[in-house]
């Protein structure tokens, strides 16, 4: 049975936990729109900055590394303070740094004001939003969460043609700008609707996690730990490809900021939203009568999507890279409908936040290095070259998948159901 809310205004529950999944949808349009937009400008912010492609990387890498070192501390206080507050905090935060881009004057700047400040304030969101949605939705919680992660590739598809628009019309500072302060008014509206679930059983009777708990539950459960390979590798993946894509199209085919910034992530991130659909309305199907369904369909996901990623890099036409861009985003969708949905079968439900935050620590401290390579192939042999090679990364998750379905996931989801039946049982 799904968990009752408080209805302050007479709402029916129904009703508030799908208006909580609007609010969060908005917040991770705004959050991805953002982390796209730095992409999108950069053949333009380039060349006033003169930055080399090393340094165009490493801005990229240092942003994700930010928010890889904050995202623990961020899972940690989501599941021992109201997650309403820290998710609107974060996003009136980062919005503002998100302005502050648009000041910049050189690359140390934009290091302060993107990588660090704007990697920071996005670092709170994952593990609240993530979590509240799980406390929220229980039959329907692969639903949910692919719902909300649809408004990932609606927020990169918007930021690819609108920063792309005004970076053509206006200049690159103009985008950012644009972007920051619709996330401002954004903020200040989930502080009023956004609500938090009631305090559960389990909170009420038991005793908040230590830190030692909320950072070590993840190394002890080795599904866990082989899922967060598996993100790893779509981390590493997307990462790479949402800094780098528009300046492969710019470079190969003469695009404009807009072109390039646009067709680089209409195709791949529409083909998404179909994939995290089917995903997760399938898994919710078939995991009532099969668990591991979940992880099944994730593994499918990374294996298909390795041969769309290089066709992408190796295509010679524009047909050729953009079926790539599809295949790739299809079956990325199909796997990202259950990141969080497969992690919450194995893991307590106190402590979901907590194992979220260092999850996604674990895959951003890795993946965040893409853009760094990426930079560096570039310099070497081409970016074509590096856009192929990520195929790789999604055969490795797929394997990771594949041990967990096959090793350890049965024995982990029973501890892990037998704790928080514990919890709620215990007097």
């Amino acid at each position: 049975m799904d968990i009752p809310t408080s209805n302050p205004i007479n709402r029916p529950a129904w009703w508030v936990k799908w208006e909580m999944l609007f609010w969060l949808w908005g917040a991770f349009f705004l959050n991805q729109a953002d982390r796209a937009l730095y992409g999108v400008v950069l053949p333009q912010l380039k060349e006033e900055l003169r930055l080399a492609p090393r340094q165009e990387g490493l801005i990229g890498s240092v942003f994700f590394w930010t928010l890889a070192c904050v995202v623990p501390l961020a899972g940690y206080i989501s599941d021992l303070i109201s997650r309403r507050k820290i998710i609107g905090v974060c996003l009136f935060f980062w919005s503002a740094a998100t302005s502050c881009t648009g000041l910049a004057r050189n690359w140390l700047h934009l290091m302060l004001f993107r990588s660090i400040a704007t990697g920071g304030g996005e670092a709170f969101y994952a593990p609240a939003a993530n979590a509240l949605i799980g406390d929220f939705h229980q039959k329907t919680r692969s639903l949910a969460l692919s719902i909300h992660q649809t408004s990932l590739y609606f927020g990169v598809i918007v930021s690819g043609f609108l920063g792309g628009l005004a970076a053509d019309r206006w200049g690159w500072r103009a985008a950012f700008w644009t972007f920051g302060a619709a996330g401002v008014v954004w903020a200040m509206l989930i502080w009023i609707r956004l609500r938090d679930p009631p305090r559960q059983a389990a909170e009420t009777t038991s005793v908040p996690p230590t830190s030692w708990e909320a950072l070590s539950v993840l190394f002890r459960t080795p599904t866990a730990l082989l899922l967060t390979l598996a993100f790893t590798a779509d981390v590493f993946v997307n990462n790479g490809y949402m800094v780098w894509s528009p300046t492969f199209l710019h470079e190969k085919f003469r695009f404009s900021l807009q072109e390039a910034g646009g067709f680089s992530m209409l195709y791949h991130h529409v083909f998404a939203l179909v994939g995290v659909m089917v995903g997760g309305a399938m898994s919710d199907l078939l995991a009532v009568r099969r668990p591991r369904a979940k992880m099944e369909i994730q593994f499918l996901g990374l294996l298909l999507g390795a041969g769309f990623i290089y066709l992408m890099g190796r295509g010679e036409t524009q047909t050729m890279i953009y079926l790539g861009m599809a295949g790739f985003g299809l079956f990325r969708g199909v796997y990202e409908a259950n990141i969080y949905a497969s992690l919450y079968e194995v893991i307590p439900q106190r402590l979901r936040a907590s194992a979220s935050g260092v999850m996604i620590m674990m895959a951003f401290l890795t993946g965040g290095a893409s853009p760094l390579l990426l930079g560096l192939i570039k310099e070497q042999v081409g970016l074509a070259v590096g856009l192929a090679g990520l195929a790789l990364a999604f055969l490795i998750g797929a394997v990771a998948l594949l041990a967990a379905w096959w090793g350890c996931f049965d024995r982990d989801r029973a501890k892990a159901h037998a704790s928080s039946a514990s919890a709620f049982s215990r007097p």
